[in-house]
């Protein structure tokens, strides 16, 4: 199956929270900076600049983690307001190149540049171009991925960081995929890349070589979607519908850390989620529970309901003991042991586009 004759862009910001701050504070430019709190506070890091990035740091990882790796690094609090406020101008610049543009997160963004080389000149010309009015009009660099389809694309903003060009030539799909590891196939995360290597498949061409029947045998649909995937294709919830194409937010997720843990049931359950949305149902509230010593554990509470009601799902904690709690022998025989102590460190509500039962 060919690919669509399309040109489609992925323009990425780079280091996005970074740079941000750096326009604000310019002396943190150049330095190894870390967005997303103190460095012994708990919570984790939302962005790093490149040259904290050399020591290991990166988005997601514990900031004391963080400070660990990078011990000069400058730690930075986030502030959301600026962040929405540079995206803003961000996507006007996009859509002065293209009117269908489909932001997928904060800093990132899908253009549909089929049809505008009268006006922009061809593909790396037009990249060229968006380059300098991006950093003439925002003072932030992006990355752009080039490509017939999203996922190529998407693939090529991350080669061309920080601050490139990548461009697939048309045609050229398969053999451009086909070295690259499979955990480089957007939605492939550790679980899914464990399952293929166990399955002898570490690149995306091993996948491209296989028949669509034997994915979909261990993979299920996501396995039909993989395969797509591997030949350079626009398949799997990613990249539903065509590129600016939006009927409203499939999911809105918040997620709350408390900065020291709590047992206090009536804080934890006063803990709700922030952003309301009409028309979603099935709210989801899941909180960490971490036991003394040496135990962690995540619970879920979901229910299916109109969020017409206003009203989300109570909240209830039940403290189980650890497998690890420390037992005599006297107390294996009889199936006593000490009662755990549970503190809540964090808690997260998720509410998705699904019809209620």
């Amino acid at each position: 199956m060919s690919l669509p004759s399309k040109t489609v862009f992925h323009v990425d910001m780079d280091a996005f929270f970074v740079s941000v701050e750096e326009l604000f504070d310019p002396s943190l430019k150049g330095k190894p900076v870390v967005v997303g709190g103190q460095r012994d506070e708990r919570g984790v890091v939302s962005a790093a600049s490149y040259a904290a990035r050399k020591f290991g740091v990166h988005s997601a990882m514990p900031l004391r983690t963080a400070a660990k790796l990078c011990p000069q690094a400058i730690f930075v609090n986030g502030h959301p307001d600026r962040y929405r406020d540079c995206s803003a101008k961000v996507h006007e610049v996009l859509q002065s190149f293209s009117p269908q543009v489909e932001m997928v997160s904060i800093d990132e963004a899908y253009l549909d540049m089929t049809g505008t080389e009268r006006l922009h000149g061809p593909p790396l010309l037009a990249a060229d171009k968006l380059h300098q009015r991006m950093k003439a009009q925002t003072q932030l660099n992006c990355s752009i991925g080039i490509g017939r389809s999203r996922l190529i694309a998407k693939v090529c903003s991350g080669k061309a960081k920080p601050h490139g060009v990548f461009y697939v030539v048309p045609g050229q799909e398969a053999k451009f995929l086909a070295p690259l590891d499979v955990r480089e196939i957007p939605g492939v995360g550790k679980v899914t890349e464990q399952k293929l290597h166990g399955l002898g498949i570490l690149t995306v061409g091993d996948v491209a070589n296989l028949d669509d029947s034997f994915l979909e045998q261990h993979l299920g649909k996501w396995g039909l979607a993989l395969a797509g995937k591997a030949r350079g294709e626009d398949a799997g919830a990613w990249f539903e519908g065509e590129i600016g194409e939006s009927d409203g937010p499939k999911s809105i997720s918040h997620e709350h850390t408390y900065d020291r843990d709590t047992a206090n049931i009536a804080q934890i359950e006063s803990t709700r989620v922030r952003e309301r949305a009409s028309g979603l149902h099935n709210w989801t509230t899941k909180f960490i529970r971490r036991y003394t010593a040496c135990f962690t554990q995540t619970g879920v509470r979901e229910r299916k309901f109109d969020c017409s009601e206003c009203m989300p799902p109570r909240l209830t904690i039940n403290l189980l003991r650890p497998a690890c709690s420390r037992t005599t022998a006297a107390e294996n025989g009889s199936r006593r042991s000490q009662s755990p102590i549970a503190f809540a460190t964090g808690m997260a509500n998720r509410a998705s586009r699904l019809a209620p039962e």
